[in-house]
């Protein structure tokens, strides 16, 4: 029984299909209308109607826009105009200008207030500070003889100008001071670390000279100290000297400091026992703790070398060009 209902509702659904697929063939097989113009003249007819309706509304779209855009930038242009016209062209009374330039000076009064303004002017460009450090005041050992050296130097001013005083000798126990010199420099900050000096210097022994001095002073990279300076003697001679020290800290106190200087003469000076060219190089190394900032015993060794025609003049004299100094002194500064 079933199966007799399933195969009659197949036979059902196939006709149904069939009878709709010979409709439509049967719609083209009819014959061609009268007026070839109704067919499809009443569907394009709507189509070009409801097109121009929306041209035309496209075009009073776009032209009301630009009587608005007209009328917004004519109504800037008054409204620029109107502006232009309300700024005052006359200038200000006289009484716009009775008041003082500082308010304060109204009530403190402008003396006081301009005493009180250069005071904070001047603690903002820093104090003047005076400064003295012995950098080196030792004691040397040394074969044949035992001597003495100092290396004084200190400065009166504030972070860009400064007026520097610089003092170094040495000799030997129980005999003349074998050299000695002062300088006296003015100091003009060109970086952060670093000035530029022009002063006088006085040899205090032998062959009494003046020098014109020029030179530069303060830290390069990595902190290396440097002292650089060259002299022109009132006798015409030029010679030139050059100091680098580095401070290497083994712990907060405990500071170990190598130091280098060479010296150069541009031509012989025979009275000075001075080669042309490179006259002499020094290195040492020191060793100091600090007790506090402010004082610090040391130990160490100098080495000294006379070079060139100095080593020469050193021989002549009865001296031995080559020289090592134990030494022990102190550092401070105030």
């Amino acid at each position: 029984m079933i199966r007799a209902f399933f195969l009659l509702g197949t036979a059902l659904a196939v006709g149904t299909s069939a009878m709709a697929q010979e409709q439509p063939h049967a719609a083209h097989t009819m014959p061609a209308p009268q007026s070839p113009q109704e067919q499809p003249a009443h569907d394009m007819s709507a189509m070009d109607v409801e097109k121009a309706a929306s041209q035309d509304r496209a075009k009073d779209s776009a032209a009301q826009s630009g009587e608005m855009s007209a009328m917004d930038h004519a109504a800037m242009g008054h409204g620029t105009m109107a502006m232009d016209s309300a700024i005052p062209e006359t200038a200000p009374p006289p009484e716009a200008f009775e008041n003082p330039g500082f308010a304060a000076d109204a009530f403190v009064g402008a003396d006081v207030m301009a005493a009180s303004r250069a005071e904070v002017i001047g603690e903002i460009r820093g104090p003047k500070v005076f400064w003295v450090q012995g950098d080196r005041l030792e004691y040397r050992a040394r074969q044949g003889e035992d001597g003495y050296l100092f290396d004084l130097q200190g400065y009166y001013g504030g972070d860009l100008n400064k007026l520097w005083f610089k003092a170094e000798g040495e000799g030997a126990f129980g005999e003349d001071i074998e050299s000695a010199e002062l300088q006296a420099l003015y100091s003009r900050a060109i970086a952060p670390f670093f000035d530029v000096q022009l002063g006088v210097k006085q040899d205090l022994t032998g062959p009494e000279r003046t020098h014109l001095a020029v030179g530069i002073q303060g830290l390069v990279p990595y902190e290396f100290e440097v002292d650089a300076a060259a002299f022109l003697s009132t006798k015409g001679d030029l010679t030139a000297r050059i100091e680098g020290e580095l401070d290497q800290r083994i712990t907060q106190r405990l500071i170990l400091q190598p130091r280098a200087e060479l010296s150069l003469a541009a031509q012989d000076i025979p009275e000075l026992g001075v080669g042309a060219g490179l006259d002499s190089v020094e290195l040492g190394v020191r060793l100091r703790y600090e007790f506090a900032r402010e004082f610090a015993p040391y130990i160490g060794v100098d080495q000294e070398w006379k070079l060139g025609g100095s080593a020469d003049f050193a021989r002549l004299a009865g001296e031995d060009p080559s020289v090592t100094n134990y030494v022990v002194g102190i550092r401070f500064w105030f």
